[in-house]
């Protein structure tokens, strides 16, 4: 009962932040991703994810490195936003991470990434295997344009 409570005040916070985190102004995408990763002080991990823009589907890659303490492995699998994009090319480039997480079976997290070009993605979702995690990661997403779909 107590875990079901907590899930949700930390949905309905989510909800609260995400609202809060994207002005109406800013050119936003909607994002879904799943990540592997694992480690031990440095982690590497890698996925594959969606990024509907504009009424397009945009599949992407993903490839990060992490430094801090990791230890363990796990699938990730968020949603969330990207914010700030002028152009479908500002989406692609090195994002900077800054989180924490963990997850024994199953866990919930959330990131914030952010890349040069100003473009902030927000995530959250559900983790699920053995891990715990504090530190400051590099990712590349590489977006495939040449496979994008109508949403």
């Amino acid at each position: 009962m107590r875990k079901r409570l907590a899930r949700r005040i930390a949905w309905v916070m989510l909800a609260v932040a995400v609202g809060a985190a994207a002005p109406s102004h800013a050119i936003t995408g909607t994002v879904r991703v799943t990540v592997a990763k694992a480690g031990f002080v440095v982690g590497a991990g890698g996925g594959k994810g969606v990024l509907t823009f504009r009424h397009r589907n945009y599949p992407f890659t993903v490839q990060g490195l992490s430094l801090g303490l990791t230890a363990g492995a796990s699938i990730n699998k968020f949603v969330g936003r990207a914010a700030y994009m002028k152009e479908l090319s500002d989406f692609s480039g090195t994002y900077s991470v800054v989180g924490a997480g963990g997850a024994l079976v199953g866990g919930f997290g959330g990131v914030q990434l952010r890349n040069d070009k100003g473009v902030t993605i927000s995530l959250q979702g559900f983790k699920g295997g053995l891990e715990v995690s504090a530190n400051i990661t590099k990712v590349v997403i590489t977006l495939d344009q040449s496979r994008s779909t109508p949403d």
